[in-house]
């Protein structure tokens, strides 16, 4: 038995894919036949076991905490524990059942997101084939140390990235890890040192799927120190980002607080210069504090995020983590991988070249749907030649088409084999039919060494056939005639092959010949001459077609799309022209390109290039972080493990949800249940509906916090004490009614409305623009003016003509307050109506487009008649029966709110014309084209 070599103390990471294989061997001081048991055990303990390192996952208790991390709820906390403190047990109830509320509702969405997907270690396989002690064993794949051979055969996932020994018809799927659309033939040559991952075909990686063929290897990395691995650690150091939503919400918070507790504290003060005593003074700052904060807005923003939520995964997008609702909708650039996102990773016959003519064929993927075209026209009956070139394609050919079980078309085999075999069935020839006319009496399998596969057939009359198919270049040496017997001219048939080739088609070539004499098998000195070629396919996966639409409509709303692929640039090229992400002179820009620019030549690139091509996933992560640089929110789509860093540092990251591997999914904000780019548009769509509606529900609840904080602060700095006791228009506990009941009642339907028109047709806001932009303050203060002047107008009358009218202060000051509280409600009711539309009536999205706004509405007329005339109402709201004259003149003054916010929307709306060119919320008159070239 041949002895394994000793290994070296260390073993160093080097480019063993540029290393002859026995260098390779003696560099990991191995030999052929494997590793000893004992060496091999030696080195696990050296190197750890084949496992990839996880990152801790959140604990319950931490995402709990989480929800509660703003200076809004801090103060709320704090001004319920002085009520307790003060005995006024109801308020700080109501106050503390709020923040439970909102709490409880950003932690059930967000710990239902998945989080116990263990994504990474998913990828590598529970057991492998090794030769130790010169003998092949089964062994855990978390046994696997460098120095190991590893057997190799169809249907295996490499357990860590292993440098070829021997090929026998290998090839691997990539995709995952490098977005190769289809299986990388492999070999034992050793490749350049600066060879992409994509291109190093003498490796096979961890995490990636044995198609074809058998091989061994040896192991050169484990764990951490393979590419999947290298990806781990750059998935633990990608940033999470705060998303624009959270910063503007953070700053709104900080304040609001730092306001709100200066104006509480004056306010304390003023109290105690007034004469107030010491506890009505601090409970005066209380309910200060109570009022000015929108106790309900929590809760409204989460409740809203989740509604978006439930939308979008109507419109088969599901998101992980609530922000991303909104964020999504802020997104002025998209980076899409290509394969299984803006394609369908399927191989497609698209093109045909016969001695006779050129053709194009329909349909896109497996389903054998499609017309034969020339020129752009439906043929009728398919031409001879078309009909001869792929029934010997689908017989020359080991690949079926099989019907899913749950609907749609896949295939066993090579998807490129595949995609013959669905070009043959389009027109009516399946495989089985064929097979049956032309059973298969032998076959040289394709093998990377020679480039062609050839079968051989017997037909019904005892003739045979040999067919052949191939690279272009392989196949036409060894024919010497064109089918129908015309001269072949290789210079012209290769020019064809040429085009096909320009256009990103991997291109192959057909032939047959019919043997002199019967023969008993196929061997190669059979395939060397003598062949008619039939003619040339040439495949490519296509964009789907809603993919095209989709990046139309990103473009109408701004919004830049930028291909980031690890395929070969010239098939980049062709899809992003097809999908207009580029024009046919723009250049792509590779991995290799990239590594070798400075910082300042990255951004320029990041910028103004669309198409990156055979990138590297620290490429991907680069270009994401240099369009965040340039004040770019960046959404990031992708389905394999390459994309994952990318989705995590981008502000919005979205995972394939079919094609997708786990980590990606973790990984990423947003999953699409469809894999369609098409989906990312309603996304995008879902985004800027949650914010505007949110804007809506900022809009419409601050003024009457403001109004509240206002009706209080002119109580306390010039009404009277009346009995040592102050003068208020409204209770803490009334201002607590109208803020959690009726706010939360009238705001929550604003979640539901229907879009702004044109919608989609407005650029992307800007990263720096407020949340409460001077539109958002400048109404907030016109209506709170209007609120408290109504109520206080009306709180001073009812009051005076009470005690007029004999009754006692405290009978005319309850009354009286009803009145004001009544009268802040009906404003709300009316202001509702103004704020279903930001810029426009409530007419131009439909008078009952939202039918939740009048289910507000009435549940909260029916709310207000009970605080005004159900009897443990009163006694728990300190509130009094109205009658129908109170109602009326309630009625009247909040009516007021419509004609004045009529009017400063028709003057909003001028003046915006007048300055941009375009209405507030809607498109510009200037039609946006995305910029396909650097300027």
């Amino acid at each position: 038995m041949k002895q394994a070599a000793p290994a070296p103390a260390r073993i160093e990471q080097k480019a063993y894919y540029a290393e002859p294989t026995r260098a390779v061997l003696a560099a990991l001081g191995s030999s052929e036949s494997g590793l000893l048991s004992t060496e091999a055990t030696r080195r696990l303990a050296e190197h750890g076991p084949n496992v990839l390192p996880r990152a801790a996952r959140e604990g319950p208790l931490a995402l709990l905490f989480r929800q509660i991390k703003s200076p809004l709820i801090y103060v709320l906390i704090a001004s319920a524990v002085l009520a307790f403190a003060l005995g006024k047990y109801t308020d700080g109830a109501v106050v503390l059942g709020v923040v439970v509320l909102n709490t409880l509702i950003g932690f059930i969405q967000e710990y239902r997101a998945g989080r116990e997907i263990e994504a990474l270690s998913a990828l590598v396989p529970e057991l492998a084939t090794v030769l130790r002690d010169g003998g092949r064993i089964t062994v855990p794949a978390e046994e696997l140390v460098p120095g190991d051979v590893v057997l190799l055969a169809a249907g295996d996932k490499a357990a860590a990235d292993m440098r070829l020994l021997y090929v026998k018809n290998l090839a691997a799927d990539e995709a995952p890890l490098t977005g190769e659309s289809v299986p990388v033939r492999k070999h034992v040559e050793p490749m350049p040192k600066d060879s992409a991952v994509a291109d190093r075909k003498s490796m096979v990686h961890g995490g990636t799927l044995i198609t074809t063929g058998t091989g061994q290897a040896v192991v050169v990395a484990t764990g951490a120190q393979t590419e999947i691995g290298k990806i781990s650690s750059m998935l633990r150091e990608a940033t999470e980002l705060e998303t624009p939503l959270t910063r503007s919400l953070a700053r709104v918070a900080q304040v609001l607080t730092v306001a709100i507790a200066i104006v509480a504290a004056l306010l304390v003060g003023v109290a105690l210069l007034r004469g107030y005593p010491f506890l009505e003074a601090i409970l005066a700052g209380i309910t200060l504090a109570v009022a000015a904060i929108p106790e309900g807005l929590p809760a409204i923003i989460t409740i809203s995020l989740a509604i978006g939520v439930r939308r979008m995964a109507a419109r088969r997008a599901v998101v992980r983590k609530l922000p991303a609702v909104e964020t999504l909708g802020q997104a002025g650039v998209v980076c899409t991988d290509k394969t299984g996102t803006l394609t369908r990773s399927e191989m497609t016959v698209s093109a045909i070249w016969t001695p006779s003519d050129g053709y194009e064929l329909s349909g896109v993927g497996y389903e054998p749907k499609g017309e034969l075209r020339r020129d752009g026209k439906p043929l009728g009956p398919t031409p001879d030649d078309v009909r001869a070139l792929l029934r010997a394609a689908a017989l020359c050919n080991d690949a079926r088409l099989v019907q899913r079980e749950g609907g749609g078309f896949g295939i066993t085999g090579d998807p490129t084999e595949g995609a013959l075999v669905v070009a043959a069935q389009k027109l009516g020839m399946t495989g089985d039919a064929l097979h049956e006319e032309a059973p298969r009496r032998d076959a040289i399998p394709f093998e990377s060494e020679h480039k062609y596969m050839a079968t051989l057939h017997a037909a019904a009359s005892g003739e045979q056939e040999i067919l052949m198919k191939g690279a272009p270049e392989v196949v036409l040496c060894r024919a010497s005639r064109l089918a129908g017997g015309a001269a072949l001219d290789r210079e012209v048939v290769l020019g064809h092959v040429e085009v096909m080739a320009s256009r990103g088609m991997r291109v192959l070539a057909v032939a047959s010949r019919k043997p002199e004499q019967p023969l008993a098998g196929l061997g190669e000195a059979e395939v060397v001459s003598g062949f008619e070629l039939l003619g040339l396919v040439g495949m490519i996966d296509p964009p789907r077609p809603e993919a095209i639409e989709a990046v139309k409509a990103c473009h109408r709303a701004g919004i830049t799309v930028k291909m980031i692929t690890g395929d070969h640039p010239v098939t980049a090229k062709a899809i992003a022209i097809e999908l207009g992400l580029i024009g046919s002179s723009d250049e792509v820009v590779t991995g290799r390109e990239l590594s070798a620019m400075s910082h300042a030549e990255l951004a320029n690139a990041a910028r103004t290039r669309n198409v990156f091509a055979r990138v590297a996933p620290e490429h991907k992560l680069r270009l994401v972080e240099a369009l965040q640089a340039a004040r770019q929110v960046v959404a990031m789509t992708g389905d394999g493990v390459n994309d994952a860093p990318a989705l995590k540092q981008a502000n919005i990251g979205i995972a394939m949800g079919i094609t997708g591997t786990a980590v990606a999914k973790q990984a990423a904000d947003i999953v699409l249940t469809d894999d369609n780019f098409a989906s990312i548009r309603a996304a995008v769509e879902e985004g800027r509906r949650v914010y505007d509606n949110l804007i809506k529900a900022l809009a419409f609840v601050l003024p009457t916090n403001i109004g509240e904080a206002l009706v209080l602060l002119i109580a306390v700095l010039f009404f009277p004490l009346e009995g040592g006791r102050p003068l208020l228009p409204m209770a803490p506990v009334q201002i607590l009614w109208i803020n959690l009941v009726a706010t939360v009642t009238l705001s929550l339907p604003l979640a539901f409305e229907a879009k702004e028109p044109n919608l989609m047709e407005r650029p992307p806001r800007r990263t720096d623009e407020p949340i409460l932009g001077r539109f958002v303050l400048a109404r907030t203060v016109v209506v709170a003016l209007l609120m408290t002047a109504g109520a206080v107008g009306l709180f001073l009358m009812e009051y005076r003509d009470k005690l007029d009218a004999g009754l006692p202060p405290d009978f005319a000051l309850r009354e009286a307050q009803t009145m004001a509280v009544t009268t802040m409600v009906l404003f709300q009711v009316f202001y509702l109506l103004n704020c279903r539309s930001l810029h426009g009536s409530s007419l131009e999205i439909g008078l009952f487009s939202n039918p939740f706004v009048y289910v507000g509405i009435g549940a909260l007329l029916l709310l207000q008649l009970g605080f005004v005339y159900v009897p443990f109402m009163h006694t728990l709201f300190d509130s009094a029966p109205l009658g129908a004259s109170e109602w009326a003149k309630s009625t009247a003054a909040a009516l007021v709110v419509l004609p004045v916010i009529g009017l400063e929307k028709w003057w909003q709306r001028r003046r915006s014309l007048r300055r941009t060119g375009r209405t507030p919320g809607g498109p510009s008159f200037r039609v946006f084209r995305p910029r396909l070239r650097p300027s």
